[in-house]
């Protein structure tokens, strides 16, 4: 049974039978910061092993996140994203939310993200930088979609 919220006109829902692929590609490879020229199969294939969320507004699907996480005890919260047109209307903070209050994500003793720009948002739901960033590492491949 799919996760589903509602709110006016306004809808989350984690069924992936709904997420709208094409409009979530467009928006990662064109608009994004952080997934620029991303290939459409690669998004297909993120999408497949993530718990994803997409907004809707009445049918249209407005906004999207996706969660990396074996729903034990690690989520890794990445391509988060509110189409400018809806932006400024609490829909960051709502979906953000609804992720937080998944039951499947109850009780998981690590949460991660990275963010350029939307650290206040995290705040807000108690993310805080890391204690130790020297503990961690990490492989980043910044040009794998151009190159």
């Amino acid at each position: 049974m799919s996760y589903t919220i509602i709110n006016e006109d306004f809808t989350i829902s984690d069924d992936k039978e709904r997420l709208d692929i094409l409009f979530v590609h467009h928006f990662l490879s064109k608009e994004s910061y952080w997934a620029q020229n991303i290939p459409f199969a690669t998004v297909e294939r993120s999408i497949a092993g993530s718990l994803c969320f997409g907004l809707y507004h009445k049918k249209q699907q407005i906004g999207f996140a996706r969660l990396i996480t074996d729903r034990a005890t690690f989520a890794y919260l990445a391509d988060v994203f509110i189409t400018e047109a809806f932006r400024g209307r609490g829909l960051s903070k709502w979906l953000v939310s609804s992720i937080h209050n998944h039951p499947d994500l109850q009780g998981l003793r690590r949460w991660m993200l990275a963010t350029k720009d939307a650290h206040e948002l995290y705040k807000l739901f108690g993310w805080q930088p890391l204690d130790h960033p020297e503990q961690l590492m990490q492989i980043a491949k910044r040009d794998i979609y151009t190159t």
